[in-house]
C-alpha cells in the first residue's frame, strides 16, 4: 500500500506533518490491525492489557477515557472489568474506532488528538492509554493534556514499548522490531513501511525513567513503573494531586 509514512524527525519539527502521517498509516492497517497484534506477540500482548487494565481501579461509577484507544482492546475491558463505569474511547484515527466499537457498543466514540483534547477540564475520574503514547508528535503537551481533562486524585496509566535500558532486551526486541515486524506486515497488512515506522518508534522513543520523569515535570504525583516480559513492554501508573 502506498501512503505518508511518519517521519520520526518531525516530532521536533513538522508536528503537522508526523501527526497527519502517522494518522494515515493506521487508517490504512487498520483492517488487520487487531490481526497482526495477535501474531506478532504470540497472543501476550492480551494480558499485558488485562495487566493494565487491573492497574486503572476506577471508584464506582466513575467517567473513564481511554486514549489511543485504537480498535478499542483495552476499552471492551474496561467494560468487562468495571461494567459500572461510563466510558469514552478517544483516537485520532476514525477508521481505528469505527472498526473497534462493535465491541463495547455503550462506549462514547470520539475522533481526537492526543494534544487538544476536545473535553472540558476535569472531564475524567481515569484514563489509560495503551500502545500509543510513543505515536504522539508531542508527549509532554499530550501528557499535559491529560492532566488537563482528569480530575484531582485520578490515575493514569500506561501502557507502552519504550526505549529498553536492558542492552539484551534492546538487542533483540530491536532485530525482532527491524526484520520480522516489517515481513509480518507486509503478508498480512501488505504495508512493510508502516510497520518499519512502528519498529523505529519502539528503539526512539523515551525510556521507561524518562517518561516517568515528563510525568512528574507536568504535574502527576506517585508515579511508578514496572517491566513487564523482560522488559519487552512496561506499565507506568500516575495519579493527579489531590
Amino acid at each position: 500500500m502506498n501512503g505518508p509514512i511518519a517521519n520520526l524527525s518531525d516530532r521536533k519539527g513538522n508536528q503537522h506533518a508526523h501527526a497527519d502521517a502517522v494518522r494515515s498509516m493506521f487508517q490504512r492497517i487498520a483492517p488487520r490491525y487487531d490481526l497482526l497484534n495477535r501474531v506478532l506477540s504470540g497472543g501476550i500482548d492480551q494480558r499485558w492489557r488485562r495487566e493494565a487494565i487491573v492497574a486503572v481501579r476506577p471508584r464506582p461509577r466513575a467517567r473513564v477515557l481511554d486514549l489511543c484507544a485504537g480498535t478499542l482492546d483495552v476499552t471492551e475491558g474496561l467494560a468487562d472489568a468495571y461494567p459500572d463505569v461510563t466510558l469514552t474511547a478517544a483516537d485520532f484515527a476514525a477508521e481505528m474506532l469505527e472498526r473497534g466499537k462493535r465491541k463495547v457498543p455503550k462506549a462514547d466514540c470520539v475522533v481526537a488528538d492526543a494534544m487538544a483534547l476536545p473535553f472540558a477540564d476535569a472531564s475524567f475520574d481515569a484514563a489509560v492509554c495503551s500502545f500509543g503514547i510513543r505515536n504522539v508528535a508531542n508527549t509532554e503537551r499530550a501528557l499535559r493534556e491529560l492532566r488537563r481533562v482528569l480530575t484531582p486524585g485520578s490515575r493514569f496509566v500506561t501502557l507502552e514499548f519504550f526505549r529498553s535500558a536492558q542492552v539484551l532486551t534492546r538487542a533483540w526486541r530491536d532485530s525482532f522490531t527491524q526484520l520480522v515486524l516489517p515481513a509480518v506486515g507486509r503478508l498480512l497488512a501488505g504495508d512493510a513501511a508502516a510497520y518499519r515506522y512502528l519498529a523505529s518508534s519502539m528503539a526512539n522513543f523515551l525510556s521507561r525513567k524518562e517518561y516517568e520523569a515528563l510525568l512528574r515535570s507536568v504535574g502527576f504525583c506517585n508515579v511508578s513503573g514496572r517491566d513487564l516480559t523482560l522488559g519487552i513492554a512496561s506499565l507506568v501508573v500516575a495519579e493527579v494531586p489531590s
